[in-house]
């Protein structure tokens, strides 16, 4: 396993021959609050990820025993001006874009606060493993604000308009038991073990075609929301990227040989 650190508040580690990358939220301090130099080391840590073609699979970790990530450093925020806040701004949507925008599966591992910046960091991901500590929400409208990380987007998505209204209307706290009733994660595991289990499904995904997993989450996210026929269209276009790929190629080929695939990558 390899570390590379972007910045004082974020961490990279490299699993599984470099093909499962952590990206470790590692500001405990202030429980992964969202500075305006930690939303630059995340948007910095997703942009080298994504152009890295052998990472396969990114896993969205917290360094912090009791919290993923309570949202935006509002400790900071309280010392803006409305200039500053202004110029920040875009700072702070490129974090949360830095992690949507991954071209790679990403699996959010959650435990403890997960609030407001913090979930949609998670609510960002593909998809979202909590421990039985997980406590998620997106609080914004009870400070004046409303969720700007993906929040108001995102959640209807998972969980449909009304909910989400709800939800974000309410600015309640979700624990852990409900929020995988309602949808807003996607495994409940024991306590403590939210990072080794996401760990170990995105190296379930990585045993598979790197060119597969890239244009199978292109189909995904760009065919979301859009009628039928124009989702298919989307589908086949990402076909045609792999149809004539080396992994493809060597996929059939192991199929039939009866050994696991080398994938090219290519």
């Amino acid at each position: 396993m390899s570390e590379e650190r972007f910045g004082e508040f974020v961490l990279v580690r490299r699993h599984e021959q470099g093909h499962v990358a952590e990206l470790v939220l590692d500001r405990p301090k202030a429980m992964n609050a969202v500075s305006t130099e930690m939303a630059r080391s995340i948007a910095g840590a997703c942009a080298a990820l994504g152009a890295d073609r052998s990472v396969r699979v990114v896993v969205l970790t917290s360094s912090h025993e009791r919290a993923f990530c309570v949202g935006a450093d509002l400790k900071e925020r309280n010392s803006f001006s409305d200039a500053d806040l202004v110029r920040q701004r875009p700072v702070a949507r490129g974090a949360y874009t830095g992690v949507l925008e991954l071209p790679v599966p990403t699996v959010a591992a959650v435990h403890g606060f997960a609030l407001g910046g913090g979930f949609e960091l998670a609510l960002s991901c593909d998809v979202i493993v909590a421990d039985r500590t997980a406590v998620v929400g997106l609080p914004e409208v009870s400070v004046g604000v409303i969720p700007g990380g993906g929040g108001t987007q995102l959640l209807p998505r998972r969980v449909g308009a009304a909910r989400a209204a709800e939800l974000i209307f309410t600015a309640r706290r979700v624990e852990a038991a409900e929020a995988r009733e309602l949808g807003l994660v996607d495994q409940l595991v024991e306590e403590g073990r939210d990072r080794e289990e996401a760990l170990a499904l995105a190296t379930r995904m990585a045993a598979n075609s790197p060119v597969g997993l890239r244009a199978a989450k292109r189909a995904l996210r760009l065919g979301h929301g859009l009628d039928l026929p124009a989702g298919l269209e989307i589908e086949d276009a990402a076909w045609r990227s792999v149809a004539f790929s080396g992994d493809r190629a060597e996929g059939v080929a192991a199929f039939n040989e009866k050994r696991k695939p080398k994938w090219p990558g290519e």
